[in-house]
């Protein structure tokens, strides 16, 4: 099996039809396919260069194919337009030997279909090849929204929220949800410091730069390394996304306190929190996931962060009446509209549903949580989500339903905070993901 087969089997993981087998993500389907074909590791390059990228742009790839199949698409079996979108999406957006992509796809095509299919599919890579039809053109669509998700092969609903919540940037970040996300780690340290992992990393020919946010993030500018060593760091550092240890910073918990981490996962942001106790203070965990509970207690041990985890529903009433926190954080489940870039799978995934059917969740969190909090002391909301629902609506409920007012974000968000004054980090600038964190506290 080569890297087009494997790439072709990822889609069809990623897109099932009914009875041909489980979902999976596209991760997950690419590393089952290329362990399963034995890939080197050029061709592991090239199938994942392909897979993710038919499935990330395959409303754009369907405008470039509608000419030459129009009507016969819905005709065709689904392997066969997978297989189209595969050539066309190699043909358009790589530098391919035209003739050896057209002859690669077409054998796969004989393969999974007959020869009058293959004679279909080498006719039209053919014509495309002869036509060479132009990108999307603004002059091509009724509107702004469905012109920018189809170039840049987005949901239309998605393109019309992030016009409403970032106005003329849209288009930027539509852009930049489709490069790479940037790889960050956050260095744990009470093991060690940021300059010393740099360092580290630069003696292995990546370069680390310090994070302007938070001052324990490194940006990366390859996450190959870290991904293949981050088990044998030991909890000295962890893969961790920019914004995603952004929280915490906020959070700013100081030796001494108290600390309560809600919706923990498998545990980034309670490192983060435990490495800013240095063992002074104490914390407590709420997961949901049992098995993300597990590990979230395993690497607390590794990295010598002292918790307790609580393996429950943060929504029902999981502490005693009497306990209280100086500072607490919730990382709530959310639609995580901010972070598609990572997850070429998410843009077709996602409903126009889910913002208000998640943020229904957050709120009951809020509600249970948000009376452990000491008066005086401080609640940081977070979601990777930029959907309104999940956001500013959720933080002004909160407002009207418990005695919290806003709290002071640090000065250097200041680009990033929003005229309410929380912070709002859009998705796919920078190579960051969006996320939205809140700072309140308890009058």
């Amino acid at each position: 099996m080569n890297a087009r087969e494997v790439a072709l089997q990822t889609v069809r993981d990623v897109f099932p039809q009914a009875g041909s087998g489980p979902e999976r993500s596209a991760q997950e389907a690419l590393d089952y396919r290329a362990r399963k074909a034995d890939l080197s590791a050029r061709d592991r390059a090239f199938a994942t260069e392909l897979a993710y990228g038919a499935i990330k742009m395959r409303r754009a790839l369907d405008w470039y194919l509608h000419p030459f199949i129009g009507d016969r698409a819905q005709q065709l079996p689904p392997v066969i337009r997978e297989i189209l979108r595969l050539a066309v999406f190699e043909l358009v957006y790589t530098k391919p030997d035209e003739h050896a992509t057209v002859f690669e796809f077409v054998n796969l095509a004989k393969r999974h279909g007959h020869r009058g299919v293959a004679n279909l599919v080498n006719g039209v890579l053919r014509s495309f090849l002869r036509e060479r039809p132009h990108e999307p053109m603004r002059e091509d669509f009724e509107s702004d929204d469905d012109y920018l998700g189809t170039r840049y092969s987005l949901p239309t609903w998605i393109v019309r929220q992030w016009r409403a919540t970032f106005g003329d940037r849209v288009e930027e970040i539509c852009a930049g949800v489709n490069e790479p996300a940037r790889t960050s780690i956050t260095v744990n340290t009470l093991k060690t410091q940021p300059q010393e992992i740099a360092e580290r990393f630069r003696d292995a020919g990546v370069h680390a730069d310090v994070s302007p946010f938070v001052t324990e993030s490194l940006a990366l500018d390859d996450g190959g390394y870290a991904r293949r060593n981050e088990t044998s760091a030991a909890g000295a550092w962890w893969i961790q996304s920019e914004s995603s240890a952004m929280p915490a910073d906020v959070l700013n918990p100081q030796p001494e306190e108290a600390i309560l981490d809600v919706c923990s996962g498998r545990g980034n942001k309670a490192l983060q929190i435990g490495e800013r106790l240095a063992g002074d203070g104490s914390m407590l965990c709420i997961e949901l996931d049992e098995r993300k509970a597990a590990t979230l207690q395993q690497r607390l041990e590794q990295a010598g962060v002292p918790a307790g985890v609580i393996v429950g529903d943060a929504t029902t009433e999981l502490l005693r009446p009497e306990q209280r926190f100086d500072r607490i954080l919730i990382d709530a489940p959310c639609s995580g509209i901010g972070i598609l870039g990572r997850h070429p799978e998410a843009r077709w995934k996602k409903q126009p549903s889910d913002g208000e059917r998640l943020s229904r969740t957050q709120r009951a969190i809020l509600d249970r949580i948000a009376p452990a909090v000491h008066e005086g002391g401080a609640l940081v909301y977070a979601v990777c989500s930029t959907d309104p629902r999940e956001t500013i609506e959720v933080v002004e409920w909160l407002r009207r339903h418990h005695n919290f007012e806003r709290g002071l974000i640090p000065a250097r968000y200041e680009s990033l905070l929003t005229d309410d004054g929380d912070v709002l980090v859009a998705p796919g600038i920078g190579g960051r993901d969006g996320f939205f964190i809140a700072r309140l506290e308890r009058r």
